[in-house]
């Protein structure tokens, strides 16, 4: 018997190994009943291995995997009470959009009375009523999602595991989906674990945001704080476009430091843990793209605490905002990335024209490496 301080899924000290490669290295975490995680990371991170050894297809090699209370271990894959949505979607193309549906609970030997009012139940939610009689092959790739995730939820499970399904979408529909899992989520309130490489998906969707990197969990952490106060620079740069500058620690205070770069001092939020950081210590200086504001005269900065010349390098126009690429001598030999929002202001930065950019230290995130 579970309580409510159980957690739904429990995370110890998990390993995955393969030979001698550690796909999964000493992984750990909590997911609260009713809530939304994506675990989110680059190709081999070993975000799918870690979903694969929660769902029971892998055993882990070292550590444990609790599903509200129990350990995966002790109960077989078909007994499991866990819905999956694969980015191959396997949807049986014999058989109707009903039939599909419904196969779960005939394999559950779930009641045959109940069945046909279930399934409709389900494709309501999914808003697909009406199309019961359709074969897979005469419906389009988000309609196909959808038969996909009322197949997953309609013995409803304790836990639902998504593994890249909207990978294969386009932009327009694969942005239209992810609304559509946040609604049905936050509808039925089923525990969720997404995997993906999307990081909008990510911080759309999600409660609860885990990054991983080289087997590793970088940040476990809301979008919110995942977003704001990233953990480390792999973190601050896989999610969003950041620009980033190194240099030494010259003084702390408090939870500010500040980083000579070249001969440029920065003053930003110290990210790391204090107790790795002193004077004289290799430091990253990152700062978003949309956090840095760019005028042509200097003065209309005034505000910002950080100021610098530049030279607009490119200019490329992505319909709500403008991505600025500028050569800024004092930050060093990469372009700085800027996002520019101000619809009424779109045409003022011209390719080769000097403008002025700027940010406020609060926006600045140091980390200091250990």
């Amino acid at each position: 018997m579970t309580t409510t301080s159980t957690p739904a899924v429990s995370v110890s000290n998990v390993m995955m190994q393969f030979g001698d490669f550690k796909a999964v290295k000493n992984a750990s975490f909590n997911l609260e009943n009713g809530r939304f995680l994506t675990i989110l990371g680059p190709s081999g991170s070993g975000k799918t291995t870690l979903l694969r050894m929660i769902a029971g297809f892998l055993t882990p090699t070292a550590g444990e995997i609790f599903i509200n209370g129990k350990t995966v271990s002790a109960v077989a894959p078909n007994k499991r009470a866990v819905g999956m949505v694969f980015q191959k979607l396997a949807l049986f193309p014999h058989m109707s959009v009903a039939e599909n549906v419904a196969f779960p609970l005939k394999m559950r030997r779930f009641n045959a009375k109940t069945i046909p009012s279930r399934v409709s139940e389900y494709l309501n939610l999914v808003s697909l009523d009406g199309f019961e009689d359709r074969r897979i092959n005469e419906l389009s790739g988000g309609q196909q999602q959808r038969v996909a995730i009322a197949r997953a939820l309609v013995f409803e499970p304790e836990l639902l595991l998504l593994d890249e399904p909207l990978a294969a979408l386009d932009r327009k529909l694969r942005e239209e989906m992810q609304l559509e899992f946040r609604r049905i989520q936050k509808e039925l309130g089923v525990t969720t674990i997404n995997v993906t490489h999307d990081q909008r998906e990510a911080l759309v969707v999600s409660d609860q945001v885990i990054v991983m990197d080289n087997g590793e969990i970088q940040q476990d952490a809301s979008p919110t704080q995942m977003y704001r106060s990233p953990s480390n620079p792999f973190v601050a740069n896989f999610i969003g476009v950041t620009n980033s500058v190194s240099g030494k620690v010259t003084s702390l205070n408090g939870d500010m430091a500040t980083v000579l770069a070249g001969e440029v001092a920065l003053t930003g939020i110290l990210r790391s843990n204090p107790k790795v950081a002193s004077k004289g210590s290799q430091a990253v200086c990152a700062v978003r793209a949309e956090q840095i504001r760019i005028a042509s005269k200097k003065a209309d900065l005034s505000m910002l605490d950080n100021i610098f010349e530049g030279i607009v390098t490119d200019v490329i126009f992505e319909g709500e905002r403008l991505l600025y690429e500028l050569n800024v001598p004092e930050l060093g030999d990469k372009p700085i990335r800027i996002f520019h929002h101000d619809q009424n202001d779109f045409a003022t930065h011209e390719l080769g024209g000097a403008v002025h950019i700027g940010w406020a230290n609060r926006d600045l995130h140091i980390f200091v490496a250990d």
